[in-house]
């Protein structure tokens, strides 16, 4: 039987060996830093704290270690006191995609992908190139050139970073979503940013289910203003009669018919030139549109990969991603540090539950990158790839998209691979990388995210704001960072910026995320601030809820929100059980035990309610707020953000809590 899991353990599941530690490039790093800089830094704590003393210097040593292609100046850092405001590297000139292109051997295979058991892919940086070089003469052109937009509504295949690539080594600025996307959430991201290029695949595969999307392109693609040209990329193998029926369609082969590979050409842009604008998951109103700057972006995933990942050229990075979550960004920044990328679109449990393992054996993924959910579903599948499967090149998992529970943590050594860096990490569409992750020289304990990143001042605030440790607050960022957003979209005077990150905390980032220090030094999330729960005063974090709750063997996965109740607010819990179970009495008492027991008498819900479905945003995430809006007789503001919006109905006028 599972024993109940506490928050945080003075034992570790796994420490890095003393030879790992000494080949690590944190290590390499360090010798670098104290060389250049006459410093002692002795391990990673000491590395942080100078990173974050001594910015202008620590960036200047990521722009070597990712060996930039680019004007770097003679500045590294002005107005380093405003945030935002501050200006990192003002002089500098670079291009995002020259350094995602940066010469490799031809033959090198530079993407692998896999759509689901239904295509299987390599394409080697010679044919990444050529197809680039097409790409980037169809869209000249088109008349595409600086600061213009290209979005794309596209599966996780290699085409959608070729279109990456050729579009912002133009200058333009990219931003994609997946295809599960209804036509009302394209348009509420694509319409408020006017793509001069619009590119779609004719569908996708999902389940083993073919989806075809041409009806939902054809009620999209007139209402995009500006778009002079829509591009169908095959899929399915219908790109032509997609693109008949589209205005302005064309299919992605006559669109480069005309143009043979020839020598790429870069525009290099001021640092901060915008590259990728993201979404927010717009469950609260229309999504906002978050745009980064081509080198904030490029030094902070070249820290994270290089650094924080310990990845090595040659290594194979795997992302289960979608390409409307900001990890797919963050996935394709790997090319930088001459990574082979691992793609897959498709359901993670298709064919088989193991499919994304057979993946990882057989193309010997070095970093497993994932979501907490998935790991959480394993782990109820009872499946054991550490007994079936050869992962002996695997080095690192990553997990992120919530927190990772603490029995996940357990399973994870116990079941997959016993010898491995497991880092949750945590951060997101903000800040388009990481604001806590893992550090590779250092002990993994469960229930905590390992360290703060390197160069982000990082600390956990009361109400008052001081900082505090040991107690719960809010996570923030006291100085500037890199790849803070150049802006929003359509924010020209930075109001609903500002609103975003500095209303609570003057000069101060706010995250949104309900945080807590350990005494090793880690940190745990506890939820989204936004959604955290106030019984009697009393701040409580869902996730913590969830550890708990989602140990009691029938409950497949679990969603809590606070009712205001007789003047105060009470818990209410919402859960999905597995097939046959009910909520009976001796369940429900079970539940409530095992979160008294695990977590605190506060933690226990008020009321315990069964439901058939959770609402969750497409990249996977619970929406507490969107239940509670409908719990509370509000109205949700954008329910195309949600993958299943159906499942909000199961929470309408319910009796249960009435009483």
């Amino acid at each position: 039987m599972e024993q109940p899991m506490v928050a945080a353990s003075d034992e570790p599941l796994w420490k890095p060996s003393p030879e790992r530690i000494a080949a690590s490039a944190i290590t390499a790093f360090i010798h670098a830093v104290n060389d250049r800089h006459g410093t002692s830094l002795r391990d990673y704590r000491d590395l942080h704290a100078w990173s974050i003393a001594h910015p202008a210097d620590f960036w200047e040593r990521v722009w070597d270690l990712g060996e930039v292609i680019g004007e770097r100046g003679t500045v590294p850092l002005a107005d380093a006191d405003r945030m935002p405001g501050a200006r990192f590297f003002p002089e500098a000139r670079l291009n995002y995609a020259e350094n995602l292109l940066r010469p490799r051997d031809a033959g090198e295979i530079a993407l692998i992908f896999h759509g689901e058991d239904k295509v299987e892919r390599h394409m080697s940086f010679g044919e990444l190139t050529a197809l680039v070089s097409r790409l980037q003469q169809a869209l000249r052109a088109a008349g595409v050139g600086v600061g213009d937009r290209i979005a794309a509504t596209m599966p996780n295949m290699p085409e959608t970073i070729a279109i990456m690539l050729a579009a912002t080594s133009l200058g333009a600025i990219f931003s994609s979503c997946s295809p599960d996307f209804g036509e009302r959430g394209i348009l509420d991201r694509f319409g408020q940013i006017e793509p001069k290029v619009y590119f779609a695949c004719d569908g996708y595969w999902y389940a083993g289910k073919r989806v075809a999307i041409g009806d939902k392109l054809k009620a999209v693609v007139p209402h995009l203003p500006g778009t002079v040209k829509t591009v169908i990329i095959p899929y399915l193998g219908d790109a032509e009669a997609v693109a008949s029926a589209l205005p302005n369609g064309v299919a992605l082969d006559a669109f480069l018919a005309p143009y043979a590979p020839a020598p790429l050409t870069f525009e290099r842009l001021p640092f901060n030139h915008p590259v990728f604008i993201l979404f927010s998951s717009g469950t609260t109103g229309a999504p906002k549109c978050i745009v980064h700057g081509a080198g904030g972006t490029l030094l902070q995933h070249i820290k994270e990969h290089r650094l924080q990942c310990d990845l090595v050229p040659g290594d194979r990075l795997f992302y289960f991603t979608t390409c409307g979550w900001m990890m797919w960004n963050w996935l394709v920044s790997g090319l930088a540090s001459r990574l082979t990328l691992c793609l897959f679109d498709g359901s993670p449990f298709a064919p088989s539950p193991s499919a994304l393992f057979d993946y990882a054996q057989k193309e010997g993924f070095a970093l497993f990158g994932t979501s907490a959910k998935y790991i959480d579903s394993l782990r109820k599948e009872g499946l054991r790839p550490c007994e079936t499967h050869d992962l002996s090149k695997l080095k690192a998992l990553t997990s992120t998209g919530s927190p990772l529970a603490p029995a996940d943590f357990a399973y994870v050594y116990e079941a997959i691979k016993p010898d491995l860096h497991l880092a949750s990490i945590s951060g997101g569409t903000d800040i388009v990388s990481c604001f806590v992750l893992g550090d590779p020289t250092a002990p993994v304990y469960r229930g905590e995210i390992q360290a703060p990143g390197l160069g982000m001042a990082i600390e956990v605030w009361s109400d008052e704001g001081k900082p505090v440790v040991g107690e719960r607050g809010e996570l923030v960022c006291t100085r500037p960072f890199p790849c803070m957003p150049v802006m929003f979209w359509n924010d020209p005077e930075g109001v609903k910026y500002h609103a975003a990150y500095f209303e609570r905390f003057d000069n101060v980032w706010c995250h949104g995320d309900f945080a807590e220090w350990t005494h090793h030094g880690g940190i745990i999330i506890h939820g989204r601030s936004d959604a955290t729960l106030n019984p009697q005063g009393v701040r409580i974090g869902t996730a913590e809820i969830y550890a708990q709750a989602e140990q009691v063997p029938e409950i497949v996965e679990a969603i809590a929100i606070g009712q205001e109740w007789d003047n105060d607010v009470r818990v209410v819990l919402f859960v999905r059980l597995k097939a046959g179970a009910v909520l009976d009495a001796e369940l429900e008492k079970r539940i409530k035990t095992q979160i008294r027991v695990g977590a605190s008498p506060r933690h226990v819900p008020a009321k315990i309610v069964a439901v058939a479905d959770i609402p969750r945003t497409r990249s996977g995430k619970i929406t507490e707020l969107a239940v509670r809006d409908v719990v509370h007789n509000r109205p949700v503001k954008n329910t195309e953000a949600l993958a299943n919006p159906e499942a909000l109905d199961l929470y309408r006028d319910l009796p249960e809590l009435s009483a």
